[in-house]
């Protein structure tokens, strides 16, 4: 048995990731060899003055790494040397922007306490609800909103099942075929999709640094008579920039003056602890605010909260979203519902804000400084290509090596996308898998394009 005993007091992460991350280094350096065996859990946890249950969590999470095996009745053996990084990564998916997923056990135990609970009331929770949110529901929305800022009346509050819902109803309410609706140059390619489907324009303004550029805004009021101006304002999708209030007032200004509608998309809007105000604050009389939760929470928790700007719009709102899907599933509302007031909703946030924190500081650590955007909380970066690398040939270099990554085409409103792509860095994949995706990508930045110039 090697005598080993790590200084977790080099590191600020939890306990048992230190343990783990402690055994790796010391593999790298040499200070532990194939085959060495590890303290016992209970001895190491002496020495450090740390619980058995760290300890083992921490065995656990390096076996989880592919770093060391567990011998039953014989101990924790070190496996081999951290293999050195292949300019091929592992299979990852970098196209989707999700937040990073829960691994601590004791949240997920939470979580699953939280379904537990709401199960207990199953049968009901499998009827028909009316539309918009059961009473509870919309409590528990109100109480999620007002961390924005927001204190809607119950008449102008909504719970839909998801944000795309939401903008289906929005949309459906605010435009008929053929007419134009303003967005951000580059924009969320579900607002794109949708108003194709309903066979409205969608006209992208000139962008700087704070958003959407206010005479460029006015120009397109005067110009093409829009119905709506779409945002999407915090961390915004793909560039991750955040409109600051003053430019929101600005923005507001103009719209008012020109009377045209605000849809707010404010998936990320609590992501950051503070963040500006709404637009639902700035102008509520005009603003279509959308808070969904899958990008805040989890993508699979389908329900999105919407507060229209007054009371007669949630008319056709509602007739529209009911004649699309009926209403949100009580099942799924019931476990948002559950999850804000027991407090679960918060301790996810907590851990979404921390590990997407822990994954841009990763890519900085990777990636030249200068040679993309992003924001410390965003689940993605904005990575602008440097020639003579191509959108087309990059993503399609990546592909080619199971990496998977956004060209700009989606996201470009009026046509004419940047060399440049989104990299996401949430989701399932492990930190491991999105440093060694990055570790590639910086390699495949610096030796353009030869090696892929034959790529389609």
């Amino acid at each position: 048995m090697v005598d080993w005993t790590p200084d977790l007091t080099r590191s600020d992460k939890p306990r048992y990731l230190a343990i783990a991350e402690a055994i790796a280094e010391d593999i790298v350096s040499g200070r532990l060899s194939a085959g060495d065996r590890l303290p016992p859990q209970r001895q190491l946890a002496a020495r450090l003055a740390v619980d058995f249950t760290t300890v083992a969590r921490g065995y656990v999470e390096a076996q989880r790494r592919g770093l060391v095996a567990s011998r039953v009745g014989q101990g924790t053996f070190v496996k081999a040397p951290v293999r050195q990084r292949a300019v091929a990564p592992e299979l990852v998916d970098l196209s989707m922007n999700l937040p990073p997923e829960p691994d601590d056990p004791a949240l997920i135990a939470r979580m699953r306490e939280g379904v537990a609970e709401v199960s207990a009331d199953l049968i009901s929770l499998l009827r028909y609800q009316g539309f918009g949110g059961a009473r509870s529901d919309k409590v528990a929305a109100a109480e999620w909103l007002g961390r924005r800022g927001l204190a809607p009346a119950f008449e102008r509050l909504f719970v839909v099942p998801g944000a795309h819902a939401a903008l289906l109803g929005i949309l459906n309410v605010l435009a008929r075929p053929g007419d134009v609706v303003l967005a951000e140059a580059l924009t969320y390619p579900g607002i794109r999709s949708i108003a194709a489907q309903l066979g409205i324009r969608v006209a992208g303004l000139a962008m700087d640094g704070d958003g959407i550029v206010p005479a460029a805004f006015a120009e397109a009021c005067e110009r093409l008579k829009p119905k709506a101006l779409y945002l999407n304002p915090v961390l915004h999708n793909p560039t991750t920039l955040t409109v600051p209030e003053a430019r929101r007032v600005e923005l507001a200004e103009i719209a008012r003056r020109h009377r045209v509608a605000i849809i707010e998309d404010d998936a990320y809007g609590f992501v950051p602890a503070v963040s500006p105000l709404p637009f639902a604050v700035i102008a509520p009389e005009l603003t279509w605010h959308v808070a969904g939760l899958s990008k805040c929470i989890g993508a699979g928790l389908r329900i999105a909260y919407v507060v229209t700007p007054d009371a007669r719009s949630g008319w056709p709102f509602a007739a529209a979203l009911r004649a699309a899907s009926v209403m949100a599933s009580p099942l799924t509302a019931a476990i948002a519902t559950r999850w804000i007031e027991d407090g679960t909703a918060d301790a996810i946030l907590r851990f979404v804000r921390a590990d997407a924190n822990a994954r841009q500081r990763l890519a900085a650590e990777v990636l030249a400084p200068g040679s993309y955007r992003a924001d410390p909380l965003s689940f993605n970066l904005w990575l602008e290509l440097p020639a003579p690398w191509t959108r087309s040939a990059f993503a399609g270099h990546m592909q080619a090596t199971g990496i998977g990554v956004a060209a700009s085409d989606v996201f470009a409103a009026d046509g004419n996308p940047p060399e440049a792509v989104r990299v996401c860095l949430g989701g399932p994949q492990s930190r491991d898998a999105v440093r060694n995706a990055l570790e590639f990508m910086a390699h495949a930045l610096g030796h353009p394009p030869e090696i892929s110039s034959t790529v389609l």
